[in-house]
């Protein structure tokens, strides 16, 4: 069967495995936001800073873990069960490597921030990196069959584990030890929940060398993660360095409640969309439809959003985390700019991988994420972490065009496909902005009604857009992508 004779399929699959994955996310990030508003008055910013320090080095220890493979196995066109069997082992050994280097780098990381308390810390949570070596294969073979429903339930249980544990623990006052549960809890549970729904294959693996053209595009995959992990996890050693743990905590808690919209948009989009691009690389004109599809749903879903957010932030983080968390509104404001940046550059990953151009995605981070850590020093020595969150996000997004152009050179995809749906969503996106504060100001010394009138404003603004025939039509496009995951196959 072609490619464009599977397509009204694929349509289906893709669409619903979209708002399957989208629910997954909702009920994640409802989850997240419980532990992020219960814990906030249950534990002191200093308690989240010194986690935040052990987790920028952890984070990456768990990333080599990774290795890129998750975005070749989902872009392989076949794989047998010896070849899984080989992808387990090769996983279950990086991951050892991997867990003992975030072990042994415990003196390192305590040294760094000159806090005696990170050693343990970070001894407690290396034990992450190798279970989650174990359940990659399983997870990645399951978004591979496009088994999203699978991996909704799996990761809701887990998260909902890991969230609980935290808490019980914050109660019974383990303090930041709970924010070790948190993630540890989640990842033990994810694993036993992952060996359930799909059992490794038993079969004699195939010999490494058979390995060569996986672990090659995983290379290439993971040189521009580590850069990629580089450009926002460095932030945290610069402010916790410099500023100490206190100043840290407040900025991760702004970055947490900025990665909740953004987790909840591109989570479940690239887990589908990455596999059916792969799928389509060979029909132009599918291909393309769903690069237009997926920007007009990102841009609508995250520009006038994150416009809207920056409008009522400092309501928005009293009412979510308390009073004694107001100096993050500022911070969450100006990383708002990041966090579009970040929505629409997922897309461009995901065309440099299934395109097959993992290489040259690989050295165009490898020329510009230098440039976003720059921006992290020199807003640092400019204005403290306000400065660095303001030039994060000016710099990431001034990189968008360059990091598009580059991956669609030489391709069937133009321009117009990455940008022209975008443009409407950006041009609405300030008229949201100033409706939202010029409403939300007068009210600050009344954070919630503030936040709710702000968001009135700002949603108001969006509603009266539909008047215009073009914004008509996008919403439209919008609903017709969702119908499809009703429709019968």
């Amino acid at each position: 069967m072609t490619a464009t004779a599977q397509e009204p399929d694929l349509a289906h699959r893709a669409s619903r495995g979209t708002l399957v994955t989208v629910g997954a996310q909702w009920s994640r990030t409802a989850l997240q936001l419980v532990s992020t508003v219960v814990l906030a008055r249950l534990l002191a910013p200093a308690d989240f800073g010194l986690i935040a320090m052990v987790m920028a080095i952890v984070g990456l220890a768990d990333l080599l873990r990774e290795f890129g493979l998750s975005g070749a196995i989902v872009r392989l066109r076949e794989i047998d069960d010896r070849l899984w069997a080989a992808i387990h082992r090769f996983s279950l050994l990086v991951g050892l490597v991997a867990a003992g280097l975030a072990a042994a780098s415990a003196p390192l990381v305590a040294m760094l921030y000159a806090e005696p308390r990170l050693v343990a810390l970070t001894l407690a949570l290396a034990p992450i990196v190798l279970v989650n070596a174990v359940a990659m294969p399983l997870q990645a073979a399951l978004q591979r069959e496009l088994r999203f429903g699978a991996i909704a339930i799996v990761e809701v249980v887990a998260a909902a584990a890991g969230v609980a544990g935290a808490i019980v623990a914050a109660l019974l006052g383990a303090g930041y030890w709970s924010l070790v549960l948190l993630p540890g809890l989640a990842a033990v549970v994810r694993l036993e929940l992952l060996l359930v729904v799909r059992r490794p294959p038993l079969r004699h693996p195939r010999p490494w060398r058979d390995l060569r053209p996986v672990v090659g595009t995983g290379g290439s995959i993971l040189g521009v993660e580590v850069l990629n992990y580089a450009a926002r996890n460095l932030d945290n050693v610069l402010i916790g360095r410099v500023l100490g743990a206190t100043v840290l905590g407040v900025y991760s808690r702004a970055y947490a409640l900025l990665m909740l919209p953004i987790s909840q948009l591109n989570g479940p989009l690239a887990r589908v969309g990455l596999p059916v691009l792969s799928r389509l690389r060979d029909d132009a004109d599918a291909y393309r439809r769903y690069v237009r599809t997926a920007m007009l749903v990102i841009g609508y879903a995250a520009i006038p959003t994150f416009a809207i957010a920056a409008a009522v932030a400092t309501p928005l983080v009293v009412v979510l985390l308390g009073d004694d968390w107001a100096a993050a509104g500022p911070i969450f404001a100006l990383l708002a700019i990041a966090g579009v940046a970040q929505a629409l550059g997922n897309v461009s990953g995901w065309l440099y991988v299934s395109l097959g151009r993992a290489h040259r995605q690989l050295a165009y981070f490898a020329a510009t994420k230098p440039l976003v850590i720059l921006a992290f020093v020199v807003g640092l020595a400019w204005n403290g972490v306000h400065g660095l969150a303001l030039l994060y996000g000016l710099v990431s997004c001034a990189l968008l065009v360059p990091g598009f152009l580059l991956a669609i050179r030489g391709t069937f995809v133009r321009f117009s496909d990455v940008s022209l749906p975008v443009l409407r969503p950006v041009l609405l996106a300030p008229v949201a902005f100033a409706a939202a504060a010029a409403v939300s100001a007068p009210l600050a010394a009344a954070p919630l009604p503030a936040l709710a009138a702000g968001s009135l404003a700002g949603v108001a603004v969006l509603g009266l857009a539909l008047l215009i025939p073009a914004y008509r039509r996008d919403a439209r496009r919008i609903v017709h992508v969702l119908g499809r995951a009703r429709r019968p196959r």
